[in-house]
């Protein structure tokens, strides 16, 4: 689990295809490893990678194919930054939301508005995810948590403010560039809770929009 503050800007190394999947080497820059070890997860650019070798500048990590078709991995290139954030501790200050490192889609930047000291970034919103993202809530890119300022049928806005410009790679994007994203966890476990799901159809489950109120979680 992570909070979705970026704790230092890596940059890819290598990454070798093999047999479908791949192996990415992340030089870790300012990221401290020295609590890390084998098995430890790291989110980088929000896809929570597993540590399978390390030394004290860089941590290793095997990608599935179902990775690589659901993130932006594929259109990396070596020497490209990555944000770079270790997984969350009990004593953790809780500064983003629930984010799990499990990419739901790849967005693409459509258009960029510097508005005084902040800039406006609009963004395709998938047909798929569209009920999980809403105005004033949380979303993840590459890694970083923020806010939806405002959406359309198929966009949503983030207005992102110096500090987080200068602590990720969200200074390097431009027009076309696709980042990975998360929708808000929860949104997806209400889902659930309201439809129960399962493999054949969906069936009711007893929890209500009635009772989501009645016990603080929704207005």
């Amino acid at each position: 689990m992570f909070t979705g503050i970026i704790e230092a800007v890596g940059r890819l190394r290598a990454i070798n295809t093999s047999g479908g999947g791949a192996r990415v080497t992340i030089d870790t820059a300012a990221l401290d490893l020295s609590d890390v070890k084998l098995g430890d997860s790291i989110a980088t650019n929000g896809i929570c990678l597993t540590v399978v070798a390390i030394d004290s500048s860089s941590f290793s990590a095997d990608v599935s194919s179902e990775t690589l078709a659901r993130t932006g991995l594929a259109y990396y290139k070596i020497g490209d930054s990555v944000n770079l954030e270790k997984a969350m501790l009990p004593t953790t200050r809780f500064g983003g939301h629930m984010v799990s490192g499990h990419v739901d889609a790849v967005s693409e930047i459509t258009s960029i508005d510097h508005k005084g000291n902040s800039i406006d970034y609009w963004l395709t919103m998938p047909t798929e995810l569209a009920a999980y993202i809403a105005e004033k809530g949380s979303v993840t890119i590459d890694g970083t948590s923020l806010t939806v300022n405002s959406l359309t049928a198929d966009k949503f806005r983030l207005t992102i403010v110096p500090h987080t410009t200068q602590q990720t790679i969200i200074s390097k994007y431009q027009v076309g560039t696709k980042v990975n994203l998360e929708v808000d966890l929860i949104a997806r476990y209400i889902e659930r809770l309201l439809t129960k799901k399962t493999a054949d159809k969906p069936e009711p489950s007893g929890v209500t929009h009635a009772l989501l109120a009645r016990s603080g979680f929704i207005k």
